[in-house]
């Protein structure tokens, strides 16, 4: 039952995305891509919220909470969930590994796009 709540909130979660990024990106166009900075920061901003409340404040249902942070805000944006577990890591006292988490992410990431794209275009 837990993973039809996961992916019910996962598809609001991704509706609410595309519709963000479209609004965003009319009245903002350009070269940047502010519709994916704009969801990057709200999901920062919402799983933060979402985590502290629903585990400190409120306790509702596991499957509520999991439905909102790995459904929702998952499907809403996976970089709020890399900010979050980076954040938790340096919280603990694991600097280092919170600052390899960024910098391998960030490299690895675009180390990928990059090899996606050649592989892509080679096809």
């Amino acid at each position: 039952m837990r993973l039809i709540w996961v992916g019910v909130g996962g598809a609001l979660g991704a509706v609410l995305r595309y519709w963000l990024d479209g609004v965003v990106s009319r009245w903002a166009p350009g070269a940047f891509p502010w519709g994916t900075f704009v969801i990057n920061v709200s999901g920062c901003f919402a799983i933060g919220f979402l985590s502290t409340l629903l585990t400190g404040r409120i306790l509702p249902h596991p499957a509520l909470r999991t439905a909102l942070l790995v459904g929702f805000v998952g499907a809403y944006t996976t970089f709020s969930t890399f900010a979050y577990e980076t954040q938790q890591l340096a919280r603990g006292g694991a600097f280092a590994l919170a600052l390899a988490n960024v910098a391998a992410s960030v490299v690895a990431g675009l180390l990928a796009v990059w090899l996606g794209t050649a592989l892509g275009g080679a096809l």
